[in-house]
């Protein structure tokens, strides 16, 4: 009887339903759909999660190493790190700090610090604060780099940055591959030729050489802001070619189903046909690839911004960090700084194993 009724639920299904169904199978994906959603909701939150200003330096806390937290405090929950000491190098003159266990420094959650803006709102709201802070004292989870910054909070600010790179370069992708993919395939003749000819010139071309002449272009005097979209402009100008391919060819087996003959008897006009007969039907192979190509977004840019060619300070990225972690003797000082690698891989797997996951069910049938 049981069989019976999954059979029918099955057939009655609608065809979000069914990929959600199969969604739900892949383990891995639904772990790495977490994960994504988690690396957002962090980007989200950034100003909010950072512990100091992430632009702020300060020569006389550099190179300090990551500072574990304490929960407990005499068998009651009271989270609190270690204070600072400093100490003058007889060597080098320099001052250096060193962890003093005689002191703890508690910390109090919804504390105040640097002001930002968070939906429209200024605030100096943040989740962890010092209660009795003196002089050299801060919150280090990560440790400091060369200038005294707080790697924890330009890590959380780094990864809004790089996150929203991706997404909207994703975006600027989609709709090109998808509006010139769908012309392409429901007008034919000359503008098929032209439109497939001129993907053909932009696959021929070596994508990393190209990257590297374009951004190198950029006016040094330019905004972080006005970089910022200039590189989102110029991955997404290479990413759409893939997509305008894959659309085309679903346009091409749909364009003499029955469905879209009885639109076209009906008067509607091509627009409408492109996006409210043709497009849905497979829009689950469309969040697929888009899935799959922003992990190659994210990629291009902190490329870039590691070769000193995409954002550039005071802007901060996956890239930008990955920079001070370039230099073998820096790394000798400070391995901390390696750090800023362990979010990339993250991300970029999980988002691989999550189009996998939504390549596999946007089929439902199979």
């Amino acid at each position: 009887m049981s069989a019976t009724v999954n059979a029918e639920r099955y057939a009655m299904a609608t065809q979000r339903q069914l990929i959600w169904w199969r969604f739900r199978k892949h383990k891995l994906a639904m772990a790495s759909l977490f994960i994504v959603g988690l690396f957002y909701l962090l980007a989200l939150g950034a100003d909010f999660l950072a512990t100091a200003d992430p632009h702020a330096t300060d020569a006389r806390t550099s190179y300090i190493a990551p500072q574990p937290v304490h929960f407990f405090d005499d068998g009651h929950f009271a989270p609190y790190i270690y204070g600072l000491k400093g100490v003058r190098d007889i060597k080098t003159f320099k001052l250096v700090y060193t962890v003093d266990t005689s002191r703890r420094v508690h910390l109090t959650f919804l504390g105040h610090g640097y002001p930002y803006d968070f939906l429209g709102m200024n605030t100096d709201i943040h989740l962890f604060g010092l209660a009795d802070a003196q002089r050299g004292d801060g919150i280090f989870l990560l440790g400091t780099d060369q200038l005294g910054r707080d790697l924890w909070s330009r890590l959380i600010v780094a990864t809004r940055v790089s996150l929203t790179i991706g997404l909207v370069g994703v975006t600027v992708s989609l709709f090109l591959g998808v509006l010139l993919g769908g012309i392409s395939a429901v007008y034919g003749g000359i503008v098929d030729t032209l439109i497939q000819r001129s993907i053909e010139v932009i696959r021929s071309l070596p994508t990393i050489p190209l990257w590297l002449g374009l951004a190198a272009a950029l006016p040094n005097d330019w905004s972080v802001t006005q970089i910022y979209f200039a590189i989102t402009v110029i991955i997404s100008l290479l990413a759409w070619t893939d997509l305008a391919r894959v659309v085309r060819g679903k346009f091409l087996a749909l364009r003499e189903e029955d469905f879209v003959l009885a639109a076209e008897l009906a008067g509607a006009s091509q627009f409408r046909i492109i996006f409210h007969h043709m497009l849905p039907s497979f829009a689950s192979h469309i969040i697929a690839a888009v899935s799959l190509a922003l992990p190659a977004m994210i990629i291009s840019e902190t490329s870039l911004s590691f070769l000193g060619l995409g954002l550039r300070p005071p802007a901060i990225s996956w890239g930008i960090l990955l920079q001070d972690a370039q230099n073998i003797q820096t790394l000798a000082l400070a391995p901390w700084l390696l750090i800023s690698a362990i979010p990339v891989i993250l991300v970029i797997l999980a988002f691989n194993f999550l189009g996998d996951g939504l390549r596999d069910a946007a089929d439902p049938y199979g």
